[in-house]
């Protein structure tokens, strides 16, 4: 059975144990119609040669690295346990003038990062996860929820869907000069509370 556990920052290395990387099959290709005054359509496209993502894998990311870039005294951090075994992991951050999706606001959480092991997606670990961070981000005062994905990522874009969020942003040059990802569209996805 799997129980939510409460972290600090002091124990992200146990979270970074819970991998992050998927695997990359299709990808959510926006069209933009009418130089952007016909809108934007998102069509899921398969393709050719499938490939993995690991967010960890970029030198100076991942878990262990959070506290170095950011005060993270206010945020939540949260292990998914099955007995002994993590096998997922969430945090939000709030009221961090640093991070730029919360706008300087301290009405708004960001979804920072949300994993679970391989072996046991699709069965509602994930959604334990993002209920916790919800409601954690409701006691705070919170009217928003926020969270930045990419259109590579069909799966979690399917599961924000799922989650009740909304598409509140696609940027297609959120990543424009970053050579590893700068074919790739930044998705924001917004749960009012």
């Amino acid at each position: 059975m799997v129980k939510l556990v409460d972290m600090g920052p002091g124990e992200l290395g146990r979270y970074a144990d819970v991998p992050i990387a998927f695997r990359v099959d299709s990808i959510l290709e926006a069209e933009v119609r009418g130089k952007g005054m016909g809108g934007i359509a998102m069509t899921e496209r398969p393709l050719e040669k499938p490939y993995a993502k690991d967010y960890d894998a970029h030198p100076d990311s991942g878990p262990v690295t959070w506290a170095r870039k950011f005060d993270v005294g206010r945020w939540g951090f949260f292990l998914a346990v099955d007995g002994s075994d993590a096998v997922g992991a969430a945090a939000v951050a709030f009221d961090t003038p640093s991070v730029d999706m919360l706008c300087r606001r301290r009405d708004l959480a960001v979804l920072w990062d949300i994993r679970v092991r391989p072996e046991r997606r699709g069965q509602g670990v994930g959604t334990l996860l993002f209920e916790r961070v919800s409601s954690w981000a409701r006691e705070r005062g919170c009217l928003q929820l926020r969270v930045e994905t990419q259109n590579v990522n069909v799966p979690a874009c399917r599961f924000y869907v799922r989650r009740g969020c909304r598409l509140g942003c696609i940027d297609l040059d959120g990543y424009f000069g970053s050579p590893e990802v700068g074919g790739e569209v930044k998705l924001i996805w917004c749960l009012d509370l």
